[in-house]
């Protein structure tokens, strides 16, 4: 089927949390809809919400492990009919410990899902995309990718990969003058089922662990803030947990004859 006469908008991670709310805004803004997450039941109650919201849009299930390469360069090419406005890397998890006690097999995993997937889907989405007026691009991080948290050294690695790939993309892709845009969303602390997965518990109470924490849909409204502006980041302060847009966090030396012969 031909779906070129459509635009959709991706959303990976969407079962669920921040994934979740941001399908919830979109479908407000009458997008089309490709929601990826492992969890088919969650989706399809995700679709038949929005069915009530908003009738007349074409909402699209795909479900995928991203933990697996193969799955991810097959989920991508099922979507090639598909015209992909945007595209929302929202897939991720945490892990709170100590380096020494960590257990390899989650890390592993969330390896493969934050970092893996996140640069596989950005990449071929960038090669397809790249030259298409509208196209976004746009990454979630943390601000645990921008600050190593204690007893979270290594998802705080994996996030600061997110943000460092995605902030560099972003000069890159301006510095070629491409019509699509990367951009990257920091968020704080969020209430979703993050705590549960990081701490491996079931049960998780965010009053008792933080003094300020944001709801998952006040993170999909800074999220769609960020969509709509012509900037590269949207950072939340740990200080006082207020959203700023940003052009940019981290040093781009943007001419690479400053440091190599011709």
């Amino acid at each position: 089927m031909d779906n070129h006469d459509k635009k959709y908008t991706a959303i990976t991670g969407a079962s669920s949390g921040i994934g979740y709310a941001t399908a919830i805004e979109f479908a407000k803004r009458n997008k089309n809809l490709i929601l990826i997450a492992r969890r088919e039941a969650q989706l399809q109650s995700l679709k038949q919400k929005i069915a009530e919201l908003n009738p007349n849009l074409d909402i699209v299930i795909k479900v995928c492990d991203l933990s697996q390469a193969a799955g991810v360069y097959t989920l991508f090419a099922e979507l090639e009919s598909y015209n992909i406005e945007t595209w929302i890397n929202n897939a991720g998890f945490g892990h709170y410990g100590s380096v020494q006690d960590q257990d390899l097999t989650k890390i592993q995993t969330m390896l493969h899902v934050n970092i893996k997937a996140l640069t596989i889907l950005s990449t071929l989405y960038v090669q397809k995309y790249q030259n298409q007026s509208g196209a976004q691009l746009i990454n979630i991080s943390s601000r645990g990718g921008y600050t190593i948290v204690p007893n979270a050294v290594t998802y705080c690695a994996t996030k600061f990969y997110v943000s460092a790939f995605t902030e560099g993309l972003a000069q890159e892709l301006k510095q070629a003058n491409a019509k699509l845009t990367a951009k990257v969303l920091a968020p704080a602390a969020t209430q979703t089922e993050f705590g549960q997965k990081a701490n491996n518990v079931t049960e998780y109470d965010y009053d008792k662990s933080f003094n300020q924490y944001h709801s998952a849909t006040q993170m999909a409204e800074f999220l769609i803030a960020l969509y709509e502006s012509d900037k590269i980041i949207g950072e939340i302060s740990t200080k006082d947990f207020s959203f700023t847009l940003k052009d940019n966090i981290l040093p781009y030396s943007g001419n690479p004859a400053e440091n190599q012969k011709r």
